[in-house]
């Protein structure tokens, strides 16, 4: 957390060393401490700064665009006449082990419409998910562990 806080104080340098107040140029000030901080890295005690940041941001995209193919499925569902829907209640296995990667999974499927998160097991091993269009069961699975879990765990871990 160090070299956030870090990258943070050089935005904010940036910021007042060029006299333009304006969040734009907090954010290049960022940026151009990010690429000092990455340039100076060897100087630097070894860190996963450098490889969890952009992973964040790829997460941050991946989910927007689930987000949206996810609301255009569920308006698409609700503007035509033809029901699509296939709801059902799925068991999925999960590989989050603490209280934080569960609770952050579970949350994420609930923020995307037409899927939500119900309840785990006793022993945190099995998160049930309602969804609104299940057609395979399996492949649905599939996709919340290679997707949105597996992505997940490589930014906590």
């Amino acid at each position: 957390m160090g070299l956030l806080l870090l990258n943070l104080v050089l935005g904010i340098l940036w910021t007042l060393l060029t006299g333009d107040l304006h969040f734009t140029n907090f954010i290049q000030g960022v940026i151009i401490g990010y690429v000092i901080l990455f340039v100076s890295k060897n100087a630097i005690v070894k860190t996963r700064y450098f490889t969890r940041l952009p992973k964040i941001f790829l997460f941050i995209l991946y989910f927007i665009k689930e987000l949206i193919v996810a609301n255009i499925k569920v308006a698409y569902d609700i503007l035509t006449v033809k029901d699509k829907m296939r709801p059902g209640i799925i068991a999925l296995p999960l590989d989050a082990k603490t209280d934080l990667e569960i609770t952050l999974f579970a949350n994420l499927i609930t923020m995307t419409p037409g899927s939500l998160s119900i309840d785990t097991s006793d022993d945190n091993k099995v998160l049930y998910v309602h969804a609104m269009y299940i057609d395979d069961p399996q492949k649905y699975k599939e996709e919340l562990k290679t997707g949105l879990e597996r992505k997940l765990l490589e930014i906590l871990r």
